[in-house]
């Protein structure tokens, strides 16, 4: 489910999409160009037969630089290696263009730095794609954990992403499941059981971690993390223990489908609004910090 049944008050926001693999013909391309509330002005990739085969469908164009992308557009949604964004990603933000980032936000902490430094100076909107924290489901979980004293959490991320396939790229190849699946867990621990103080990690970033976090408010998490194992379906699964009956979020039978309208709404509407909501670059640097700190001796 792309679209919305909501009216939409204000023109559609002009996207420039950056990218053109798997996930932004699969995910972005399609959801900004089903509207109402964006629409899809053009592409641009490394790559300009792979622009125009994303581009195509929807009848955006193909830029044939980075900069024509910018001057064609007002928000601009990247779907690149972390490296590559953080870089590219900074340049937008002085051109003055609303941020669509992934996670993570960049491959390494410094880097990440510096483009909340530009994203700050530039006073741009952004916006992190966690694609669960969209989900109505997700939602009702973390409204949920707000009422609850837990002192304590398991959790994990699991997937068979690396082993080959459309996802196993260079990049997640090398870093492993710490900065792919990394930012998506700490932030539902983090989002269910409060700020967490403190990351400590064991294990091989390329096959499998355990994550244990300290919160501020005492509770302890842990999670498993792994790209390299063989499952039918990922399992991305939360369970929240203290004085009152277990709490679960499991995404396992959610459809993914539902998150779309509600992140591109929302997108929409901070771009119309210029005020970032939660879920902002300042947030992927937040669990940037984090995960920075897990391996450190």
């Amino acid at each position: 489910m792309t679209g919305t049944s909501q009216a939409w008050p204000h023109a559609p926001v002009r996207v420039g999409l950056v990218g053109a693999g798997p996930w932004a013909r699969a995910v972005h391309a399609r959801v900004l160009a089903a509207g109402p509330e964006t629409l899809l002005t053009s592409v641009w990739a490394r790559r300009p037969e792979a622009a125009r085969e994303t581009a195509a469908p929807y009848g955006a164009g193909v830029a044939a630089t980075f900069e024509e992308l910018l001057d064609g557009c007002e928000a601009v949604a990247f779907a690149v290696p972390p490296a590559v964004q953080a870089e590219l990603a900074a340049r937008a933000a002085k051109a003055g263009k609303a941020l669509l980032l992934e996670k993570p936000i960049a491959l390494d902490l410094p880097s990440a730095q510096r483009l909340v430094d530009a994203i700050d100076t530039a006073g741009v909107v952004s916006q992190l794609v966690l694609t669960n924290r969209y989900h109505p489901v997700t939602r009702q979980f973390l409204k949920a954990a707000q009422g609850l004293d837990a002192v304590g959490a398991r959790s994990c991320c699991l997937n068979g992403a690396f082993l080959g396939g459309d996802f196993a790229t260079p990049w997640r190849l090398e870093h492993g499941a710490l900065l792919d699946l990394g930012p998506h867990i700490l932030d539902l621990l983090d989002a269910a059981l409060g700020p967490i103080a403190r990351v400590r990690g064991a294990g091989d970033v390329r096959r499998w971690i355990e994550l244990t976090c300290e919160h501020e408010s005492g509770a302890v998490s842990q999670a498993s993390l792994s790209g390299s194992v063989e499952l039918e379906r990922g399992i991305t699964r939360v369970e929240l223990f203290g004085r009152h009956p277990e709490l679960v979020f499991d995404s396992g039978a959610l459809d993914h489908e539902e998150s779309w309208p509600v992140l591109r709404r929302e997108f929409a509407t901070a771009v119309r609004t210029a005020q970032s909501d939660t879920l902002d670059a300042q947030r992927g640097l937040y669990l940037q910090t984090l995960m920075a700190g897990a391996f450190e001796s």
